[in-house]
């Protein structure tokens, strides 16, 4: 059971992308159950696979009435983000933060940022992203984790509050469709082998 203040982290300003509208946290699952994907940074390489990866679900969260909504930390990489078509719902900014701290999404420091960065679920999705032609960059703020929050319409209750342990922990589909009480028409990635050439990214 989720203990988190919803009251609280709803009158937290998100900046709208497209519209540079600021927004009530509270207000995308007002009228309708939102997943929440909180992206590390839009330039993270794994970080745009997780976000094509949630994307496939797409169809079957509109068939059943739930939005689909991506949210970053800072706008540096939205412009390559939104052009590289990784995530097909809406984006907003958190440029505050404060609803990253809310959740409990860690910030890395300069000595446990390394090994979380090379660490072996970092290097597996990053191996998959690479198959997939996805690419990354180190642009922006490499020290943000981030993670998922599901909540159903109206603020009723928190579905799925996760946190990311390491920048390469996501949330698997079927989890998302089983929190949401939907079937899921779509089949997730196969999780990648892990080698020695990549890192995050």
């Amino acid at each position: 059971m989720s203990t988190l203040n919803l009251a609280k982290l709803s009158s937290n300003l998100l900046k709208s992308a497209a519209s540079g509208e600021n927004v009530e946290l509270g207000s995308l699952w007002q009228d309708r159950t939102a997943v929440i994907f909180f992206l590390r940074r839009f330039g993270c390489q794994v970080c745009r696979w997780t976000a094509a990866e949630v994307s496939k679900l797409e169809k079957d969260l509109k068939t059943n009435g739930v939005a689909l909504i991506g949210v970053g930390p800072e706008e540096t990489g939205l412009k390559e983000f939104k052009e590289g078509g990784f995530f097909k719902g809406d984006i907003y900014i958190d440029e505050k933060k404060q609803s990253y701290r809310d959740l409990g999404f860690k910030r890395y420091n300069a000595i446990n940022v390394l090994p979380a960065a090379v660490g072996k679920k970092v290097r597996e999705v990053a191996s998959k992203a690479s198959a997939e032609g996805i690419q990354g960059n180190f642009s922006g703020d490499l020290l943000q984790s981030g993670g998922m929050l599901i909540v159903a319409k109206g603020g009723e209750k928190v579905l799925l509050h996760f946190i990311q342990d390491s920048p390469g922990d996501h949330v698997p589909l079927e989890d998302i469709a089983k929190a949401l009480g939907i079937t899921a028409s779509v089949q997730a990635g196969v999780r990648p082998q892990c080698n020695d050439d990549v890192c995050t990214r």
